[in-house]
């Protein structure tokens, strides 16, 4: 009898910043603990490992609020928290690649990379491209959007801090 094996999820979402050069924008990425100041996470902290050097790994968390049950149902707040491995980064080439380990999102196996690409003269592309199994009570687009609403915010957050003088 043979296993049949759940489809892994592939996705990608790309965002540019047409105003700041790919080395500044590879500066903000490669920075792997300080992911807090360019996501819209509470908190991002280095937890092992050599900083800039793979096998380094990161803890981020953020509070959520949910809706409660019933008529009378009061919101809760949850702390959603992940561990996250580099296992790969590549100055040269302006890309990493990292992995959710112990995390208390649903998450089984999601791998990531993100690359900085030159674009024009003076402008810069993040691509973020994931692999990931079926997270539980979500759906692809669930993911594909989170991932999309990030790098948007990200891509925000970076042109004002590159490019305020």
């Amino acid at each position: 009898m043979t296993e049949e094996s759940t489809p892994k999820w592939e996705g990608k979402a790309m965002a540019e910043l047409p105003a700041t050069d790919p080395q500044l924008t590879w500066q903000v990425l490669e920075d792997f603990c300080n992911v807090h100041k360019w996501l819209p996470i509470e908190t991002c902290y280095h937890v092992e490992g050599l900083s800039g050097q793979p096998g380094l790994v990161r803890y981020c968390a953020s509070t959520v609020e949910e809706e409660g049950v019933g008529d009378d149902a009061e919101k809760t707040t949850t702390l959603k928290w992940a561990k996250e491995k580099l296992l790969e980064i590549d100055p040269v080439q302006r890309c990493l690649t990292y992995e959710v380990g112990e995390n208390n999102l649903g998450f089984m196996s999601y791998v990531a990379t993100i690359k900085v690409l030159p674009m024009n003269q003076d402008g810069s592309k993040i691509e973020w491209s994931f692999v990931s199994d079926p997270v539980q009570g979500w759906s692809f687009q669930d993911l594909n959007s989170l991932i999309e609403s990030y790098l948007e915010f990200m891509v925000k957050k970076i042109e004002l801090a590159c490019n305020t003088n």
